[in-house]
């Protein structure tokens, strides 16, 4: 039985290294499948923009690029066997050596494709599989490299299962069962040693927010989709030396710093604000699982934070992400929308049409600053940031630039207010 054991490790380590590239560079052909109904509503360019910036993030240059229009999946290769052997053919003829597939992929998909590309050489991960290589790379604590590993067991799990009933089919379905049995329970045995760790953590985490909660300390979360600059606002709230970097996933764990709020109308006042891991669309409730013990501390935080790049064009659809996540965590309290990186704004325009396609609070209210006739009807010109004021008003947002510490004082006086 030791032998096998022994086996089924290696063969464990022999699928993780499956995802692991060694080359010098990681050239990249990044491909995706849509129903005709998905490409209506979606925006594909933005969607594999997405995806680009998670491969420059990991270090990767993108080759080529494809979206396929497909009624549902591929059962088998998830892009078709057809599909597969042209892409192959591009990626041998470019150079590429990793294929990144925009979704979710099932186990026998991800194993099916990967055994295909072996023989050019090549490797395949879905996208959670290149999330994951990033938390991996960023990971600096304990306890964000526990979670990560967490994170790595709930996605790579039922590949591995599916690996040992391949194993079964080739050389004996005894043997094959066998193994999957021995990597499910090392595999079980691992989670659940994890998540003790994790626990006491988590433990310690809630003992010190007892104590701040003894001394009056306020707690403030910073949250927001990945790379709105959450960790450039706590710099220069803080003046900690958290790192902020222009890349996804730049901060895993949670930071705190402490800020002091001091008006002409207010003697002032301390509060401790925590910067977490940003969040981005489509990811699974596993991956946000085992995420629980960071994200505590904004679960339990007496305010929020949402910072939103005021610059981003999905800004709306990244808002809805981040608000669904955090509902998913339950926290449910008081918040304050942060429009950040307004400097990237100050002094653009936009075009708006008059219609059904216009918002009617912006006809009366906006910064006009020119109008015209055109074949969809009257265009009015306004300026941006007054554009976002207004279309966004229900949420009674702030405006700043945490970069160029435009709007801090207003987003400080707000901070009072709420809290």
């Amino acid at each position: 039985m030791e032998k096998t054991r022994k086996q089924s490790k290696l063969e464990l380590e022999q699928i993780q290294q499956n995802l692991e590239y060694s080359g010098k560079e990681l050239r990249v052909f990044i491909a995706d499948v849509v129903s005709p109904e998905e490409a209506k509503t979606l925006d594909l360019e933005d969607i594999m923009l997405e995806t680009e910036n998670l491969v420059t993030t990991y270090g990767g240059v993108v080759i080529l690029e494809h979206i396929q229009k497909k009624t549902r999946p591929d059962f088998d290769t998830y892009i078709g066997g057809g599909r597969l052997e042209e892409i192959m053919a591009e990626m041998k003829l470019k150079g590429a050596n990793l294929l990144i597939l925009g979704n979710i992929l099932k186990p026998k998909q991800i194993y099916n494709v990967n055994e295909k590309l072996k023989e050019i050489g090549a490797k395949a991960w879905d996208r959670i599989d290149l999330i994951l290589k990033i938390f991996e790379r960023n990971a600096k604590s304990s306890e964000a490299k526990l979670q990560i590993e967490l994170a790595s067991i709930k996605h790579m799990g039922p590949r591995i299962f599916d690996m040992g009933m391949e194993l079964g089919k080739q050389g004996g379905k005894g043997k094959g069962e066998t193994n999957t049995e021995i990597m499910k329970r090392h595999l079980q045995r691992r989670e659940i040693a994890i998540k003790k760790d994790l626990e006491h953590f988590s433990k310690v985490r809630a003992e010190h927010r007892k104590s701040r909660s003894r001394k009056g300390l306020s707690t403030i979360g910073v949250v927001g989709y990945t790379n709105a600059g959450k960790s450039t606002l706590t710099n220069t709230l803080t003046k900690k030396g958290v790192l902020a970097e222009d890349k996804l996933f730049a901060t895993l764990g949670t930071s705190v710093g402490k800020m002091w709020i001091q008006t002409e109308d207010y003697v002032g006042k301390e509060f401790l604000l925590n910067d977490t891991i940003g969040f981005i669309r489509d990811l699974p409730p596993e991956l946000i699982d085992a995420f629980t013990s960071t994200l505590e501390d904004s679960i339990e935080a007496d305010l929020l934070l949402h910072l939103i790049d005021a610059s981003d064009p999905k800004l709306e659809e990244k808002i809805e992400v981040v608000d669904n996540i955090l509902d998913r965590i339950g926290a449910n309290q008081k918040k304050i929308y942060v429009f950040n990186k307004i400097d990237g704004i100050l002094g653009k325009k936009k075009n708006i049409i008059l219609g059904t396609s216009c918002h009617p609070e912006l006809v009366s209210g906006s910064q006009i600053i020119d109008s015209e006739l055109n074949s969809e009807g009257q265009t009015m010109e306004v300026d941006y940031l007054e554009y976002l004021k207004e279309k966004f008003a229900k949420y009674n947002p702030v405006f700043v630039s945490a970069y160029k510490k435009i709007g801090l004082d207003d987003l400080k006086e707000r901070i009072l207010k709420e809290s």
